[in-house]
Formats: structure tokens, sequence, C-alpha cells
């Protein structure tokens, strides 16, 4: 975890490079008919872990320098492919996600969705990414990521993806 006054990338990283790991359950109605979770439910099981992350919040950070981020973020593009099957018994879903960067009204988040019981290092059954802008919520409009906005996505970022 990144002390109070460290503002680098990465310090709030798992040794797996994870921001964030949640555990997401599979429901029998995330599933299609071949028995695996249903390609757009995953958009809804990752929603899920997002919301579960980003309400976390960091001990090191004080919920103004996130709150209104996390409030006014919505989605604009997502990605994700698929490498595998995931099944009903593969429930809880491991979903790890971390920040891949930032420009002036946005943030990305990267994500692997892995099985319950997938050892580490075992390659993900999903990877995806999800877009989310930043809006005045009053206004309607894109807002500019504050300083201390910055810092707070920063601080989640693996070292490589850079900022």
């Amino acid at each position: 975890m990144l002390s109070p006054g460290d503002t680098g990338t990465g310090g709030g990283l798992d040794a797996d490079g994870f921001a964030f790991v949640a555990r997401v359950p599979v429901r029998w109605s995330d599933m299609d008919a071949f028995g695996h979770i249903n390609h757009a439910r995953m958009v809804t099981l990752m929603e899920e872990a997002r919301i579960e992350w980003l309400a976390s919040g960091r001990p090191e950070h004080r919920p103004d320098d996130y709150a209104s981020l996390i409030m006014s973020a919505m989605i604009v593009h997502v990605e994700i492919r698929y490498q595998r099957q995931l099944r009903h018994d593969d429930t809880p879903l491991q979903v790890g996600m971390w920040i891949t960067g930032h420009r002036s009204v946005d943030f990305t988040i990267g994500y692997e969705i892995r099985a319950a019981d997938d050892l580490p290092g075992v390659k993900a059954a999903c990877v995806a990414t999800t877009q989310m802008a930043v809006v005045d919520v009053e206004a309607h409009t894109l807002r500019r990521i504050t300083p201390e906005e910055k810092t707070y996505l920063r601080s989640w970022m693996r070292p490589q993806d850079g900022s």
C-alpha cells in the first residue's frame, strides 16, 4: 500500500499486480443454454466487481480524493476477450482489477477474470477493459480529472502502464 505521501505508480498493487480482487458469485441466471456464463452477463459481473472495488476506497486517501471521481464515472467503452469458458461451478469468480491509464477526462480499468479454483499463474478466462469518462453530473458534460484524482488513479496502476 502507498504511504500517505507516496504518489508513485503501482504502490497499491498486490503481488499479482492487482489493485483489488473481487470474488463475484455466479448466479444460475448468468448461464446460457450451453452451460457457460453468457457473454452479456460477463459485463454485469464485471460491474459488480468494479463497484465493490471503487466503493472500497483506500485508507491512505481521504474520501474527498476519490468520491466525486467514483460517483461521476460512466462507461464509454467495454472490451472483452474470452480465452476459455467459465461455468457455474467456477463460482465465485476471481476478478482482478487495476488502472491501465488515465487522460484528462477518462480512465481505464483492466480486468483479469478467473475461476474460483484457478491457481496463480493460470491464464485468465477473460481479459477486459472498461473506459470510464468522468462527468459533471449537474451540467451533464465531461469534466477534467483533478490532480488529487490523478494521484489516486496512479496509485493503482502497474508500473509498465505509465500514466
